[in-house]
């Protein structure tokens, strides 16, 4: 790519994964919200589609893609639903991630095959109940044990993705390894000591996988450490920086879907004797939302261009998040209104949007994260 417009092999690629979301997800994504179900097998099925692998070398089972073509299927994905394009995003971006770019070769020689293939799942552990948006104040502890080599964790992460599925092979962790250290270790699912709490019953989000982490004298190898011993924070925000890039894919995605249900029902409607679509109270809304689509996609792309051609990117980054997160929660109550008393009723699509869409403000730093580091690069604060 010469610019941030995507490339006639992303476009195909484009077409590609939303035949699969189409006929994959789509018939059964209303179901699995209400039944708060996560499709192990979709999942798995999206993993042979590669889609987990695709911003990592084939060495490593990857498809030597880069972000942008991530973000091209993070989108597609949550065009038809958002859990399982957070299933993606963080299984890539938080799970597999930070192991390929910080872990040693035997690390990596371990746990990437099976996670860009999709055959198993990554969890990210930075938040816990006191420290989420302020994730310096990490109260998680790893004492390394001179006598038997390994780490001692103990502590609680919240709020983990993809840290409970049957899928899940291992959860990286932020800990405190020293008086003013934190590290990152890497925790290997059934490891004595670490307890996966009870699913959360969230307000949306209800097929995507998010726990409780509670550690008690969990014992991993000292070889587990990812990175440099007392790099982990720093690791874990520069990760969030790509991270942020694929959730402004994602929200793009929900504002397309919005675009795309409210403009055809705004089309078959009838009332007063025409299509409610012939009225500007219905009309303008829906052309903000092609408006907040076209920018939504305009500065997310930005971003992930920038990215590819190893540019800084972090403001463009929180500009992305910011601007695509707080569009999509507009854009479901834009196309919930339209749909009147309908919008209201669980089985219709933009209900499950309009639920789904408000962690897209908070996850991966809120929107008033995004607001300070935007505001920091202008020199202020």
């Amino acid at each position: 790519m010469s610019s941030f417009e995507l490339s006639e092999d992303h476009e195909q690629f484009r077409s590609v994964v939303r035949d699969f979301a189409e006929a994959e997800i789509a018939p059964h994504a209303e179901e699995w919200d209400r039944d708060h179900v996560f499709p192990v097998d979709t999942v798995r099925a999206m993993g042979d589609l590669g889609l987990f692998g695709i911003p990592f070398p084939e060495a490593y089972g990857g498809g030597g893609g880069d972000l942008t073509t991530l973000c091209v299927a993070i989108e597609e994905i949550a065009r038809v639903d958002q859990s399982l394009a957070i299933t993606l995003e963080a299984g890539v971006g938080l799970g597999a991630n930070p192991i390929f770019r910080y872990g040693t070769e035997d690390q990596k020689q371990r746990w990437l095959p099976d996670l860009c293939a999709g055959r198993t799942l990554g969890g990210f552990g930075l938040t816990e109940p006191d420290a989420g948006s302020d994730a310096g104040r990490t109260r998680t502890t790893a004492r390394l044990d001179d006598t038997t080599g390994e780490w001692v964790i103990n502590g609680e992460k919240a709020f983990i993705t993809n840290s409970g599925s049957e899928m899940t092979a291992l959860v990286t962790v932020t800990a405190r390894t020293g008086a003013d250290e934190i590290s990152a270790v890497i925790v290997p699912s059934g490891t004595p000591g670490f307890e996966v709490q009870p699913a959360y019953r969230k307000m949306g989000w209800h097929a995507s996988d998010t726990h409780g982490l509670a550690f008690a004298d969990c014992r991993v190898p000292a070889e587990n450490l990812l990175g440099e011993r007392g790099r982990g924070f720093r690791q874990f925000l520069e990760i969030l920086d790509e991270g942020r890039v694929a959730i402004a894919a994602l929200a793009t995605g929900v504002v397309q879907a919005c675009l795309e249900h409210a403009t055809a029902y705004a089309q078959q409607r009838q009332a007063f004797g025409r299509p409610i679509g012939a009225n500007q109270g219905v009309a303008f809304p829906i052309a903000d939302l092609a408006v907040m689509a076209d920018t939504a996609r305009l500065l997310t792309y930005r971003a992930a261009w920038r990215r590819d051609q190893g540019r800084p990117f972090a403001r463009e980054a929180a500009i992305a998040k910011l601007q695509s997160s707080e569009a999509a929660v507009t854009a479901t109550r834009i196309a919930t209104q339209v749909f009147g008393g309908y919008g209201f009723i669980d089985e219709t699509p933009v209900a499950r949007f309009y639920r789904d869409a408000k962690i897209l403000e908070i996850g991966e730093g809120t929107s008033e994260i995004q607001r300070m580091i935007i505001a920091r690069s202008l020199g202020l604060g």
